[in-house]
């Protein structure tokens, strides 16, 4: 059984509506706590309408959430308490050093010993690397240290929940690594709910994803499901020879779920589907090789990258919309 105290946040039947468009229709979301969850979708899919939905600053039209078992709408300002948040183009005061934007920020969430609050504010700073810049105005310094900062400022409460929306979208490939390596040290203190555009980022960091479509869920789940796609897990197998016998050989296994052939020039290309990865791997070569005319030129299990992925879930699911 799934208990509310399981999942960080749940949605289930949430619609938005403004005026005649339909932002959100009927979204369901189960984000499992101390999990990276990646919330992804094409421009105008809904994202940004969730996150607002989920901070706050918007009520939905209909259906219901809950962040930690409190109630979105009913309950938002308990809510807000526990959650920090990373907006895509974050604002700071220019002429104030990093720490002082920090002390700043802080002073809003606590009250107490000025020495208890710069130590936190400092434990920020080594959070992110700024250690060595904690001094330096913001206005010198660059995109990547900004967006670093910006989630230190995001996570000065000590928020059980860091919502961030695209926190690496502008920077270089260092910048990324480094706001990619911060998330992986936050998901023991927080869950971590962010949207981005970069799905290689999401393939390296990520526990879960959920794709949105035209403002509804069209998949979701951990990352490796997600990969696997519609037809599971697939061996490719190039073989040379007659294979005029190996297609009924495989269809009289139980576990082989479909295959596809790609003719090439001297060989083929098998995309084998199949629903038990134990007996695949440890039987299904020896099945193709009972075959003696056929030779093996390729055996392996076919990885998927992220974007594939996306592109076959969104394709098929705007396809489906037009028919």
């Amino acid at each position: 059984m799934e208990y509310a105290s399981d999942f960080a946040i749940q949605t289930r039947g949430l619609t938005k509506k403004f005026g005649q468009v339909q932002a959100l229709n009927d979204l369901d979301l189960k984000v499992p706590r101390h999990s990276i969850f990646g919330f992804l979708g094409p421009n105008g899919a809904g994202k940004t309408t969730t996150m607002k939905i989920l901070l706050g600053l918007t009520e939905p039209t209909s259906g219901v959430g809950e962040i930690f078992g409190h109630d979105i709408v009913a309950e938002s300002l308990a809510i807000r308490e526990r959650i920090g948040y990373l907006p895509q183009h974050p604002r700071f005061i220019e002429y104030m050093t990093a720490r002082e934007n920090l002390i700043f920020s802080a002073n809003f969430y606590f009250r107490g010993p000025q020495a208890k609050i710069r130590e936190r504010c400092d434990e920020m700073l080594e959070l992110v690397g700024l250690t060595g810049k904690a001094d330096r105005p913001i206005k010198g310094f660059s995109g990547g240290e900004k967006q670093r900062l910006g989630i230190a400022l995001a996570q000065i409460n000590d928020p059980d929940l860091l919502i961030l929306d695209e926190p690496a979208s502008s920077l270089d490939p260092i910048g990324r690594q480094a706001v990619l390596d911060i998330m992986a040290d936050l998901r023991e203190r927080s869950t971590i709910f962010y949207s981005t555009h970069i799905l290689d980022d999401v393939q390296r960091v990520s526990d879960a994803v959920a794709i949105l479509n035209q403002g509804k869920v069209v998949a979701s789940g951990p990352i490796g499901q997600i990969l696997n796609g519609k037809d599971g897990l697939v061996y490719q197998v190039g073989v040379k020879g007659p294979t005029d016998r190996l297609e009924d050989r495989l269809s009289e296994l139980s576990w082989v779920k479909n295959t596809t052939v790609k003719e090439q020039k001297d060989s083929s290309l098998w995309q084998i589907s199949v629903s038990d990865e134990a007996a695949a791997e440890s039987t299904l070569l020896r099945h193709i090789l009972d075959d003696q005319r056929l030779t093996v030129t390729e055996f392996s299990r076919k990885e998927y990258e992220l974007e594939e992925a996306f592109m076959n879930i969104v394709k098929g699911d705007s396809d489906g919309h037009k028919s």
